[in-house]
């Protein structure tokens, strides 16, 4: 007989629960939050460890059809069925893996049992923690634009939010359709994004939100001169907290 591998003799059943990552918009930044939940348990838990999660990924070239065409009613029937997918697969909690279709999160949380993680709140608990109070918002047109995300993070945690003027906000969005979305990372977008943020900091902005989970794949922290709080990272490290809470690794085989 083989002897066991002696990690192996190590494992005891755990109670980490199983994250249900709703992605797919765009695979580029869902790619990340596999990543950044497996990387983080396992940075958490040690050795072999990594992440229980499912994961529904969209085709985004129907998603994006939808949202600029207006058909958030059609897009949020969409969103509700692979959250109930995901609970039925055996997820305890839920993250949608984007920014924008958190539009829909409130009836999304309506139509399942378990909770669902909003990008927004672990968001704004890190600035609030650093200190920060007024904040630069970069995301889609429908982020930067409609009140969704810029309310919540006012109403339910203080902060006031910046967004740059219409033509900024044009250049962020088409960049991030155009480009980021489709795995483009062009070094004169970065030189354009460096500018949007500028002025928002001159406009007062103390730290700048990096609001659209393709952002991080563009703009670095040298690349501003106030903090960037980036929610990709932020919401996948929250969801490896949720899932990890009250888990205490069981002592290693004498």
């Amino acid at each position: 007989m083989h002897a066991l591998h002696p990690s192996s003799q190590e494992i005891r059943p755990v109670s980490q629960k199983v994250i249900g990552l709703i992605g797919g918009m765009s695979w580029e930044s869902s790619a990340e939050y596999y990543r950044i939940v497996n990387e983080g348990v396992r940075d958490r838990l040690g050795g072999l460890r990594s992440a229980r999660c499912l994961m529904w990924s969209f085709d985004f070239a129907e998603v994006e059809a939808l949202q600029h065409a207006g058909r958030w009613d059609d897009a949020t029937a969409l969103m509700i069925d692979a959250a109930r997918r995901l609970e039925r697969g055996g997820a305890d909690f839920l993250l949608i893996c984007t920014n924008t279709m958190h539009r829909m999160a409130a009836e999304v949380q309506a139509a399942v049992a378990i909770p669902l993680l909003h990008i927004a709140d672990p968001t704004a608990e890190r600035i609030r923690s650093a200190g920060h109070r007024r904040v630069g918002l970069l995301g889609t047109a429908f982020t930067m634009e409609q009140d969704f995300y810029k309310g919540r993070l006012a109403e339910r945690h203080g902060l006031e939010v910046l967004v740059p003027d219409e033509a900024d906000r044009a250049i962020v969005h088409r960049i991030i359709y155009e480009e980021l979305v489709q795995g483009r990372v062009d070094p004169a977008s970065r030189q354009a994004y460096r500018e949007v943020i500028a002025r928002l900091v001159e406009r007062g902005a103390e730290a700048v939100i990096l609001g659209c989970t393709e952002i991080m794949l563009l703009v670095k922290p040298e690349d501003s001169a106030v903090p960037l709080f980036d929610t990709t990272a932020i919401h996948a490290e929250a969801a490896v907290e949720l899932a990890i809470a009250g888990f205490t690794p069981s002592p290693a085989a004498p």
